[in-house]
């Protein structure tokens, strides 16, 4: 299956040289290495310096979205379904100084706070046999658009404009729609779900969506418009059904659910879902909409399928270094997380494709992706062992330190 996924963009990469190291480049992503950087895996490949996997991200002739194509082809080819959820959301990876392309103090998840940080939007496609993130766009804020210069610093093309997050998440949906993927849903947070033009855009290929807002969100129930937590105050115990979003990793994630139609005169049908915690009675908030009526259950299925993400960004970051990059130009950036994203999609087609073939023994979970790298990293990838390899990349390593700690010093002496 690995084969067949690397034969797979094989001709994107004009030159034998680059199309192997991509190969072990993807297989270093797969591997349990304790920090996955251009050293380390190039280590692990075997080569002398980390020149050749520098070069395959900075200067080699490849086209990273061409190959983000092929990864969605084939997560598509095995995991497509009709009533697939397209799930937005971004992440956040901190970092230090200010010439890495996008980075500013913003907040972030990852932190859950303002911290110096470069934000991507990334697309989730999750079907009932797997989820897999396919797509990925990064974010400029305004303070970098506005300036040329540091823009041509780190590679950004010109004529680079800003856009929202929401308007990069339209942008992915357009190319996987426009490219034939079957997909019913699409689902995202508020930031998502405050976006108009985002919601036109689905309601005119008739796709539906949940996607969550603030309570203070306006809606129109067909006696004027309302907040929406107003709304959910009115609505009569009876309303309140109780079902589960789907399954977590300690059981099923249950709560109380109520939907109400709002938007009565327009064309198709659009509901409030309105979640309430059992324990705490914390509510949240999603705009739906669907061109046929649906009922509650579908709906509270599809918003539970928006958690589909986060496992996916866990996946990316724990066992294929989506996070990991040290890098800080623009195309760099996009190399290194559509070949991250390739070795998370290898991950989750391989479990799929093993959870549809055999059960697990008696007393035993399926194979997770998890297990699977373990599993590859001991039984298929062979890293370089040999002990003159390893001294020689100690010396290297040492030899680079030293050059880096002198040239420091050389330059703080240069400012006294």
């Amino acid at each position: 299956m690995f084969d067949e996924l690397m034969g797979r963009i094989a001709g994107r990469f004009t030159r034998v040289e680059p199309r192997r190291r991509a190969r072990a480049f993807v297989l270093g992503l797969l591997a349990d290495l304790p920090r996955k950087n251009c050293w380390s895996i190039a280590e692990h490949a075997g080569d002398a310096t980390p020149g050749g996997m520098q070069h395959l991200l900075a200067g080699a002739r490849w086209d990273a979205d061409a190959v983000r194509d092929d990864l969605r082809g084939y997560v598509v080819q095995h995991l497509g379904d009709p009533g697939a959820v397209l799930v937005v959301d971004e992440t956040g990876d901190l970092k230090k100084g200010t010439r890495t392309a996008g980075v500013q103090r913003q907040y972030t998840g990852t932190a859950g706070r303002i911290e110096n940080s470069q934000v991507a939007v990334y697309l989730t496609y999750a079907a009932p046999r797997g989820h897999a993130l396919v797509d990925r766009e990064l974010y400029l804020p305004e303070s970098w658009t506005g300036d040329p210069a540091r823009c041509r610093a780190a590679g950004i093309p010109g004529g680079t404009v800003f856009a929202t997050k929401p308007k990069l998440a339209r942008r992915m949906i357009a190319r996987i729609l426009d490219a034939g993927a079957p997909a019913g849903w699409v689902a995202g947070d508020e930031v998502y779900g405050a976006d108009p033009g985002l919601r036109s855009d689905l309601e005119t290929r008739k796709v539906g969506y949940v996607l969550a807002v603030a309570k203070s969100c306006p809606v129109n129930a067909g006696a004027g418009a309302c907040r929406a937590d107003h709304l959910a105050a009115r609505l009569p115990r009876s309303a309140w059904q109780l079902y589960s979003a789907g399954e977590g990793a300690k059981g099923h994630r249950c709560y109380d659910w109520a939907l109400t139609s709002i938007e009565p005169r327009r064309r198709g049908h659009r509901w409030l879902l309105i979640r309430r915690h059992r324990r705490t009675g914390e509510l949240a908030f999603y705009r739906c909409y669907a061109p046929q009526h649906v009922p509650l259950a579908t709906l509270v299925k599809i918003a539970g399928r928006r958690w589909t993400v986060e496992e996916d960004f866990q996946a990316g970051k724990g066992l294929a270094g989506l996070d990991e990059h040290q890098v800080r130009r623009w195309t760099s950036w996009y190399r290194w997380v559509t070949l991250a994203m390739l070795a998370a999609a290898f991950l989750a087609v391989t479990a799929a494709a093993e959870h549809a073939s055999r059960q697990p023994p008696d007393g035993q979970v399926p194979l997770t992706r998890n297990e699977i790298a373990r599993l590859l990293t001991a039984l298929v990838i062979w890293p370089a062992r040999d002990a003159r390899h390893r001294l020689r990349w100690s010396a290297w390593r040492r030899r680079h330190q030293h050059r880096a700690r002198t040239c420091h010093y050389q330059r703080q002496a240069r400012q006294l």
